[in-house]
């Protein structure tokens, strides 16, 4: 996180999010060769997605994701493509992620923004505007 905003063609942006997600019924079986595999997936998805990971965590039960992104993505997108890749490709894998789970992720997923600003400090700055 070296510079504070990141640029594109359209925009200067700080995009980040902390984006938690658990296997169905939040089973541990991410552990061993299958986080390891997990992880790789993870980094091959958000290289391809062009997300900068700031901090990655997998525990047997869950997953922890800091990653910064572009305005293309949003927080939704973001968790649906890497959810959706990583299960595909791990219950092809590892058999017992089939046998064990009707699904490897569960439905939801928590996801918060990551920013320097309060609320309160955007408020302030847009009522301080000069309008019309």
């Amino acid at each position: 996180m070296e510079t504070r905003y990141a640029r594109n063609s359209g925009a200067v942006f700080s995009l980040k999010y902390h984006l938690v997600w658990c296997p169905k019924y939040r089973k541990p079986v991410l552990e061993g060769p299958v986080a390891k595999r997990l992880e790789s997936l993870i980094r091959d998805k958000a290289k391809e997605l062009e997300l900068t990971i700031h901090a990655l965590k997998i525990m047997p039960d869950h997953t922890h994701l800091f990653v910064e992104s572009d305005p293309r993505w949003c927080p939704a997108e973001i968790a649906s493509r890497i959810k959706g890749y990583t299960s595909h490709i791990l219950r092809g894998e590892f058999a017992h992620l089939r046998s064990r789970l009707p699904t490897l992720w569960s439905r939801s997923y928590f996801i918060a923004t990551v920013g320097s600003v309060t609320d309160a400090a955007v408020q302030k700055y847009i009522e301080s505007q000069k309008g019309y």
